[in-house]
């Protein structure tokens, strides 16, 4: 499920006349340096415009989701409407995009790439049902609602989900036995309507909660009984929802002791949290081996993140690699230890600090 596969591109959404001209205008603002008032202000009534769009649809649906009530909603007259949108389909395509290029922006902060095909699917999904929990409108406008929308917003439904199933299927590759193209559609159609069935009466239990189980499910076919058991058994990682703080930012002891990642001026991603849970179950583990457990194909790569993660004061190096050319051996610090413990369940303790 990498970002660079589900190309979510929100300018996207229809040609019609009166945004394309507000969106040459823009554009024309931009190539000269400019922020004209007019332009922000559009820009801002645009967001009023599609956030009330979501609203709308997450309470009555695309069918009963009308001009008026958006407009009203948003607090927008309806003249700013057609100004911003040729039509109410137009709007909700922009808003269907608008949510897809959410989706995106969360895969890509995950940093998947360079990791192998297993753990790019459970990073992609764990950053997916992640978002989904936070966002629970749009998650729902995404996958209940989608199938009700218009032409435009149907085929770029099947479009994702196919794009999903092509990334799926990469693990065709990885299989000792053949496996038929129509696995990986199944699959996402299966994980689709699980979803669908969750959010349509409105479960309120952890979506993020169901990847491991979900990916014994993916695994089953492609890597064989004793793989998807490993899967089923592994706790995802919880990773923060908010972004790393500036470097150089220190919180006192008191947010340390409630928050491990304040003042780390680094993303903890899904590949860091990998790392982390590979370092503290295997103390004294050497660069190669952290990458090869962890799924990074990479090793320099992995050697860029050691090396930061040294550098924040999350792992030191226990062996002569730095000075005598002998291979590194990594343990968590204490600070690594509570940060492994704050975003990964069940992570040991033992690691040594020595």
């Amino acid at each position: 499920m990498g970002a660079g596969r589900v190309s979510l591109a929100v300018d996207r959404v229809s040609r019609g006349g009166a945004s394309t001209r507000l969106r040459v205008r823009d554009a024309e603002c931009r190539r000269e340096g400019l922020s004209t008032p007019g332009v922000q202000v559009a820009e801002i009534q645009r967001s009023r415009l599609l956030a009330a769009a979501l609203t709308v649809v997450d309470e009555l649906g695309y069918g009963d989701a009308t001009v008026t009530q958006i407009t009203q909603r948003a607090r927008v007259s309806r003249r700013t409407f057609y100004e911003l949108f040729e039509n109410r389909e137009e709007c909700l395509a922009a808003m269907f995009e608008h949510v897809l290029k959410s989706i995106a922006s969360e895969l890509a902060a995950a940093e998947l790439e360079g990791l192998s095909w297993l753990e790019r699917v459970r990073g992609g999904l764990s950053a997916i049902l992640s978002f989904f929990d936070r966002e629970p409108v749009l998650a729902r406008v995404c996958v209940v609602q989608s199938l009700r929308g218009d032409e435009h917003v149907l085929e770029r439904r099947t479009e994702v989900l196919g794009q999903l199933a092509a990334i799926l299927d990469e693990g065709s590759k990885e299989s000792a036995r053949p496996v038929p193209p129509l696995t990986a559609e199944g699959l996402v159609g299966a994980i689709h309507s699980i979803l669908y069935a969750r959010l349509l009466k409105g479960d309120h239990e952890s979506l993020t909660g169901l990847v491991s189980d979900l990916m014994g499910m993916i695994a089953l076919p492609y890597l064989g009984a004793d793989k998807a058991r490993r899967e089923h058994a592994r706790p995802a990682p919880v990773l923060p929802a908010a972004p790393a703080l500036a470097a150089g930012s220190v919180g006192d002891a008191e947010s340390f002791e409630r928050n491990p990642l304040e003042g780390i001026p680094m993303r903890v991603t899904y590949r860091t949290a990998l790392v982390l849970r590979q370092i503290s179950e295997q103390p004294g583990i050497s660069n190669r081996q952290v990458a090869d457990q962890a799924g990074v194909s990479d090793q320099g790569q992995m050697s860029k993140l050691l090396s930061r993660l040294e550098r924040f004061g999350l792992i030191h190096n226990t062996g002569e690699g730095h000075t005598k050319g002998e291979p590194n051996a990594w343990t968590l610090t204490p600070t690594g230890k509570r940060v492994a413990q704050s975003i990964l369940p069940n992570t040991p303790t033992h690691a040594s600090t020595t």
